[in-house]
């Protein structure tokens, strides 16, 4: 039963309509205040009342039911309490009979999101860094997908630059293909590194690099060779980092891909009167928008990023006719993407309006920035590695006999690093720390796995049939359980309209709490049949909701720690 929309219908505001009735009201942060509440602020200045004035007109008039069993003012919120055996009953029924479904929607039905992530640079290892785009960016694909959108993951790869004769250079000088089939990534590494030492002393190299890129956009064979090999080691490494942390992509369009569509691009740019020369360079100005120039053409001729990525949006409308575009990439680029975005509203693309940068916080070492040309990086296979053993020493301590140790600690160890780099908003600066990443106590991913363990245990030791149960004289414990349960839906259509996975985490994190508590309080393999079947409709209702969440964050659950 849709709770809100029924308050919405018995309210009857003639002048506000039930849809917008139903998405002001919200669930009070204590269980004590009411199971719904209507703030009615936001009504004041349609009905010319004061909140509270409004509340109390509303709570006068308004009959309880069968369903809604009391409405109160509160200051300027009007409480709702719900007839909790029949809220009970209806919540539960649906995880069981929807299961893995629970929490889905159908609101994205017919809709197109496009999502950016990761994209990562060819010939550059997989760091920290790369986490949060890469989960974040994944999350909400998972997210999308589950309110019913068609999802295109994009990992727009960084695979233009003189960077590329920069590698090739280094290649020539100071390694071999043997040396870069064995050693791979951090053989590109190392020479990436060296010649960006060898470079200050003998500046010469950066001429000799930027002859080589001119060679790769020129078609030269054995540079493109190179630059294909250089592609592949990377393509091959990072993709068993993406199948630990459940992430796939649609599409690998990365720079280079679309070397061929921006000249289209800076015709139109120039037909519509946008372009403008300065100091040789080809810009569009948006003085006017209070941003410096974007910039379009080197005064040599070549593209920059911005270039690329009108093109890129173009594309992509042109391809997958999007309703939203979403580019997950860290603050620091914030004026990189408004200026491209007014530049596509300035070409008088109104798809402009549908660009959005998912914006998150920087990565940080304990002792500073990371820099791949310094060689200063943690490299994220490093840090997988290191929780994955440290959660099989855990369990090799607490549970030696578990079945598939190796199976548990690879869920456990990469749970732990996605569920950190998610727990908080994603604006949030992180600084990164191996004792707080390897941390498996208090609010962490191992703490969500464990319950849902528990649950397991619980529903494996207890085989009785649950799916007739009856609802009876709930305590606290059991209701404060199934009315976090119950917010789950609303929680995964938040975490989409505010891009923010972190909403999932942190309800994980309360659902279990509020199931532990349970657990400890409320008996669950009692004698009475009906209270059994009850509590245990609930155990199953929790394992479904929490392992329905982990998966939409690309956590495992397993069946035993």
């Amino acid at each position: 039963m849709g709770y809100k929309k029924y308050i919405a219908e018995k309210l009857n505001l003639t002048s506000v309509s039930v849809e917008d009735v139903a998405s002001f009201i919200e669930v009070p942060p204590q269980l004590d205040l009411g199971d719904y509440a209507l703030p009615c602020f936001k009504l004041s200045k349609l009905l010319k009342k004061s909140p509270v004035i409004i509340a109390e007109d509303l709570a006068k008039t308004f009959v309880s039911d069968e369903v809604i069993s009391s409405c109160t003012a509160t200051g300027g919120y009007l409480n709702f309490k719900v007839n909790r055996d029949g809220f009970a009953f209806s919540v539960l029924n649906e995880v069981l009979s929807l299961s893995d479904k629970y929490g889905s929607d159908s609101i994205g039905n017919g809709k197109t999101i496009c999502i950016d992530y990761s994209s990562i640079n060819i010939a550059k290892p997989f760091h920290i860094g790369h986490l949060s785009t890469t989960v974040i960016g994944s999350a909400l694909c998972k997210i999308f997908r589950f309110l019913g959108y068609k999802v295109v993951g994009i990992n727009h790869l960084g695979d233009y630059g003189t960077q590329f004769g920069k590698l090739i250079v280094a290649f020539k000088k100071w390694s071999s293909f043997e040396a870069v089939e064995r050693d791979r990534l951090k053989e590109l590494t190392r020479i990436y590194v060296k010649f960006h030492d060898e470079a200050k002393l003998n500046p010469a190299l950066d001429d000799e690099a930027r002859h080589y890129f001119k060679l790769i956009e020129d078609g030269d064979k054995e540079s493109n060779e190179l630059f294909t090999l250089f592609k592949r080691i990377t393509l091959e490494e990072v993709e068993k980092i993406y199948k630990l942390l459940n992430v796939t992509f649609d599409s690998y369009a990365g720079e280079s891909f679309y070397n061929d569509k921006m000249d289209v691009i800076v015709d139109e740019l120039r037909e519509k009167g946008l372009l403008k020369t300065s100091d040789g360079a080809s810009i569009v100005d948006l003085d006017e928008y209070g941003m410096p120039p974007c910039l379009i053409l080197k005064s040599d001729g070549s593209s920059l990023y911005a270039t690329r990525d009108i093109a890129a949006a173009t594309y992509r409308k042109k391809t997958y006719d999007f309703d939203k575009c979403l580019y997950v990439v860290a603050y620091q680029q914030n004026l990189h993407f408004k200026q491209f975005f007014k530049v596509i509203e300035l070409m008088g693309k109104d798809w402009a309006k549908d660009l959005v940068h998912v914006a998150y916080g920087m990565v940080s070492l304990e002792d500073g920035a990371m820099s791949t040309r310094a060689g200063k990086v943690v490299l994220l296979e490093d840090v997988i590695a290191k929780t994955i053993e440290k959660a099989y020493k855990v369990i090799e301590e607490k549970n030696p006999n578990l079945p598939d140790k190796d199976r548990t600690a690879r869920a456990v160890g990469t749970g732990a690093v996605i569920f950190g780099a998610l727990c908080n908003n994603k604006i949030k600066d992180i600084v990164f720390s191996y004792d707080r990443v390897l941390s498996f106590e208090g609010e962490t991913c191992p703490y969500v796995q464990y319950t849902v363990a528990r649950c397991n245990s619980v529903l494996n030791k207890c085989t009785d049939e649950f799916s007739n149960f009856t609802v009876e004289n709930m305590t606290a414990d059991e209701y404060a359980v199934i009315s976090e349960i119950a917010r789950f839906k609303e929680v995964v259509k938040n975490a989409g309209d505010k891009y923010e996975p972190s909403l999932v985490t942190r309800y994980a994190l309360d659902l279990a709490t509020a199931f532990n508590k349970f657990y400890i309080n409320c008996k669950i393999a009692v004698d009475d049949k009906k209270l059994r079947a009850f509590r245990l409709a609930i155990t199953k209702s929790v394992k479904t909701t929490l392992t329905n969440a982990l998966t939409l964050l690309g956590i495992e659950t397993v069946e035993q720690m």
